[in-house]
This record gives C-alpha cells, sequence and structure tokens, in this order.
C-alpha cells in the first residue's frame, strides 16, 4: 500500500468512525422533541393563529397542547409558557438563558435601535442603564424622598376630580395626566402637562395617544420579523407607522433634552433625574460603556410610556372593578375611614396598614395584568424544559394573562375576589414583585420591570385615595350590570372604552383643596 493509498485509508477510517459515534450519541441520547403545539401553516407557520388579541388565542390552546407551547412562526421558533410552573423553568431555572432580547423591528425603528433599557440585549450596556435607574430612580432611599411628588400630584388629581361637578369625567384621561406629571417631576424637576390643576388638555391627550400608539404597534407581530424576505415590503405598513411615531416621540424628548442642557448651563444645582444623567456622560464605567444622547433619549421614552401608561391603566381597571362590585368597594371604604379616619386624605404611609386595599390590587394585576404577553425574550443556547427541547434563538413568550387565569391555580378564575389574598387564604402570601409566579404582571428575573417598586407604590397609593376620596357613580341611563369591560390588546393591556364616570367626594369640602 503506498503512503497516498494508506493516508486516505487513515482519513476515510476516521471519518466513518466519526459518524458511528455520532450515530451511537443520537441512538443513545435521542434528541427530545419540541413542545406540542398546533401544526404550523407553509412559510407562514401558525401566524394566522396568532388572531387579534394573541393573549387570548394562546390561553385557549392550553386544554389542547398543555402549558409549554410551542408555535413557528414564519422562521421563527416560539415557546409559550402559559402556567406559574412552566414560568419558573424559564424565568428562574433558566433564568441566565433568557436574559436577552430578539431583534425585531419594533424595538429596532421605536426604541432607538435597541439603545433603551427594555429592548436592549443583555449585556454591558443594558447593565449600565439597569443600574443608573435601580440606584437614582427605583431604590427605597430614592422612591422615600420623592414620596412627596407623588403626594402632591394626587392631591391635584383629588381637586381636579372635584372640580368636575356634576359632570362626569374621563378617568383615564385625568389618571394619564397625573402619572406622567409624577414621573416627569422626578425625572425633570417639573411638570409636562397643565398648570397645576391637574386637568387634560389638547397636549397631554396628543401624547397619551402617541403611547396608546406605541403600545398597540408594539403588541403587534410583524410579518416581516418572521419572514424576513418580506422585510422590505412592510405588508402591513408596521414599520412605516413605527418609523412615524418615533420620529415624533424624538421631537418631543430632543425638546426636553436640549432644553435640560441649557438649563443645566446656569451653574445651579439640579438634582432631577436627567440632570444626572446629563452629568454622567463624561463618563466611563468599568466595563467601558459611556452613556450617550440617544441612551438617555431612549430611557427617557422607556420612562414616560411604560411607566406612565401601566400605572394609570392599572388604576382604572381596579375602580371600574369596584364599580361592578359595590359590597368590595364599600369594605375598602370601611377599611380606610377605620385606618385613615375622614379628616384627612390618604398618606402613601397608610399603604401597609391596608390589606384589603393591597389584595384589591393584587386581584386587579391578576386578572388585568398590564402586559398580558411578556416582552419577548430569547434563548442563548439550546436547552430543556419538562423533557422538551428548546433550540437556541428561539424566543420565549409568557403569557401573564393565562397565568393570572390558569383554572388549576384559582378558584373561580374569571371572578374578582380580592379576598383570595387576604390571611388565611390559599395565596396569602403571594406578591406581585416576581417571587410567585402566579401572579407576574411585572414579569420575573433578571429583565423583570426595573420600576416594579415605583409602579406598585404609584398604583396602591393611587388607588387608595380614590376609593377613600369618593363614591363613584356611571352617568345617567348606566348601569354597572353593563359596563363595557372589553380590553384593547397592545403591548399593554388597556381598557377598549376609557372609564367615564362622576366622581362624588365622601370627606370634608375642605380636604380637596388642600
Amino acid at each position: 500500500m503506498s503512503p497516498v493509498e494508506l493516508f486516505l485509508s487513515i482519513v476515510t477510517s476516521a471519518i466513518i468512525l466519526n459518524l458511528l459515534l455520532r450515530l451511537y450519541a443520537v441512538l443513545k441520547h435521542p434528541s427530545k422533541p419540541f413542545p406540542p403545539g398546533p401544526k404550523p401553516w407553509p412559510i407562514i407557520g401558525n401566524l394566522p393563529h396568532m388572531g387579534p388579541a394573541p393573549h387570548k388565542t394562546l390561553a385557549e390552546m392550553v386544554p389542547t397542547y398543555g402549558s409549554l407551547i410551542h408555535l413557528r412562526l414564519g422562521s421563527v421558533h416560539v415557546n409559550v409558557a402559559a402556567s406559574a410552573s412552566v414560568a419558573s423553568q424559564f424565568l428562574k431555572t433558566h433564568d441566565a438563558n433568557f436574559s436577552s432580547r430578539p431583534k425585531f423591528s419594533g424595538a429596532e425603528h421605536g426604541a432607538y435601535n435597541y439603545e433603551d433599557l427594555v429592548f436592549a440585549p443583555y449585556g454591558p450596556k443594558w447593565r449600565m442603564l439597569r443600574k443608573i435607574c435601580s440606584v437614582h430612580l427605583f431604590s427605597n432611599k430614592a422612591l422615600d424622598n420623592f414620596r412627596h411628588v407623588r403626594q402632591e400630584e394626587v392631591a391635584v388629581l383629588t381637586r381636579a376630580l372635584t372640580r368636575s361637578g356634576s359632570a362626569p369625567v374621563n378617568l383615564a384621561q385625568l389618571l394619564n395626566v397625573c402619572t406622567t406629571n409624577a414621573i416627569a417631576r422626578v425625572i425633570l424637576g417639573k411638570r409636562v402637562f397643565g398648570n397645576g390643576d391637574g386637568s387634560a388638555g389638547q397636549e397631554s391627550d396628543k401624547f397619551k395617544e402617541m403611547v396608546l400608539e406605541m403600545m398597540v404597534l408594539g403588541g403587534a407581530f410583524n410579518i416581516a420579523d418572521f419572514i424576513p424576505s418580506l422585510k422590505w415590503f412592510d405588508l402591513q405598513g408596521l414599520t412605516g407607522k413605527t418609523k412615524n411615531l418615533q420620529k415624533r416621540f424624538d421631537v418631543f424628548l430632543s425638546k426636553i433634552l436640549d432644553d435640560h442642557k441649557i438649563n443645566d448651563s446656569d451653574g445651579g444645582e439640579h438634582t432631577d433625574f436627567l440632570s444626572l444623567l446629563i452629568k454622567m456622560k463624561d463618563e466611563v464605567n468599568p466595563e467601558g460603556v459611556k452613556l450617550t444622547d440617544t441612551n438617555i433619549k431612549a430611557l427617557l421614552l422607556n420612562l414616560f410610556s411604560a411607566g406612565t401608561d401601566t400605572s394609570s391603566s392599572t388604576v382604572e381597571w381596579a375602580i371600574a372593578e369596584l364599580m361592578r362590585n359595590p359590597k368590595l368597594l364599600a369594605k375598602a371604604q370601611l377599611e380606610l375611614d377605620t385606618v385613615v379616619g375622614k379628616d384627612r386624605l390618604v398618606s402613601e404611609s397608610d399603604i401597609g396598614q391596608l390589606p384589603f386595599l393591597q389584595a384589591i390590587i393584587k386581584e386587579t394585576f391578576r386578572l388585568h395584568p398590564s402586559t398580558p404577553l411578556s416582552l419577548p425574550r430569547t434563548a442563548i443556547e439550546s436547552c430543556e424544559i419538562n423533557g422538551y427541547t428548546i433550540p437556541k434563538d428561539s424566543t420565549l413568550l409568557v403569557n401573564v394573562y393565562a397565568i393570572g387565569r390558569d383554572p388549576n391555580v384559582w378558584a373561580e378564575p374569571l371572578e374578582f375576589k380580592p379576598e383570595r389574598f387576604l390571611q388565611g387564604s390559599e395565596h396569602a402570601d403571594i406578591d406581585v414583585k416576581g417571587n410567585n409566579f402566579e401572579v407576574i404582571p411585572f414579569g420575573a428575573g433578571r429583565r423583570i420591570c426595573a420600576g416594579v417598586s415605583l409602579g406598585l407604590r404609584m398604583v396602591q397609593f393611587t388607588t387608595a385615595t380614590l376609593i377613600h376620596a369618593f363614591d363613584w357613580v356611571l352617568p345617567e341611563g348606566q348601569m354597572v350590570e353593563n359596563m363595557n369591560m372589553d380590553e384593547a390588546y397592545g403591548l399593554t393591556l388597556q381598557r377598549a372604552a376609557p372609564l367615564v364616570v362622576h366622581p362624588r367626594p365622601r370627606l370634608a369640602p375642605d380636604l380637596y383643596s388642600i
């Protein structure tokens, strides 16, 4: 045998041996199947199955396919967690593997090309933005320092509601003004809407419309994200609409940033969050990342959109549910009258002594989670969940809506029953901060909403004040039994019809003028 023949023989034997070893490995450790799910269509996959309200459509699949569902949307593998136990596997056991976000057009064109906190990929930039917010905005110290701001803006809201007289008010509008101004005073050191009277105007309405449009566009499934070859056609018009909306937001945010730079140059001491961010631009963090103007505007976009919309809509849902359940409203008012009395308004420091009020908020989050489908995450590496293969680069969606209505966990899951969270009940120890996966309105794990503590404080305090300070009546001719409780789907779960009501003061008149 010639040297060449010997060499070829050795190479051939090595190749055959390698193939045999691979075959043995496959036979000994066969690859696990994907989770069950509806049969995909050619090319487009399961996109036609999503429907106009994907959180509901996916919840309806659970009895057929179980609480871990596999979809193929175009060329993208998508896994849906629809129970507390499955969500825990992804967001606790395998949290590090699902700590990043997939690339998609909504974030690319609507969130400064992933330069924000919410959609940034897991890495140095995300850690920098997260740390800045955690320390300077959402720490207990920061929240306590700005407690007076929240209390002052909610007091402004009560005065605005009192001035309505016999006319019905659009509660959604006034709540939006309240939450936006409360956040703006912390971030910018000033209100952005109105003159301090709490009323809604053309500017605040326009801003809310922009936020709602962002949530609707962000919640839509863009075909181009799943079939890349169709990207340039923008068949649904979503990319064009998102780019247009981004331009309008950029005008709003650029003016805020430019005006603030001018004000900060006066040599005075500025303690608001934006001034801090501007000062930090010259710093390089230990991982070699610098803050840019784009990062700052992207962060402001996160705070002004997600931070205002989620809080105000949750309060609106809570008041609507209590109006439909007058006995629960009376019980909540009795608790507030007992703890707070009727000679002062509620203080944020009272919340810890109001277990029924806290139970109302938990139940509202359970039935009406502000984000019904969690923001998507992506698998950094392949892994196994409950005996199924979760491939690398597949997308994870957690159906928070389905988890909160799981009949295996919740008795009468469609009923509004705050008492299920009271002491002595089965779910008394559940919180909503990502520790108990039965109710995770803010998500869980590394990518849990950074503002969970602020959001919870704002929702609890605002709802407590509205319950304590007012009785709530529908406009003449409307009955609570027929209230419209339909949802408008988007990234956040809005009411389809804003809550229009008559607020009737129930405390001494002089309290509303404070």
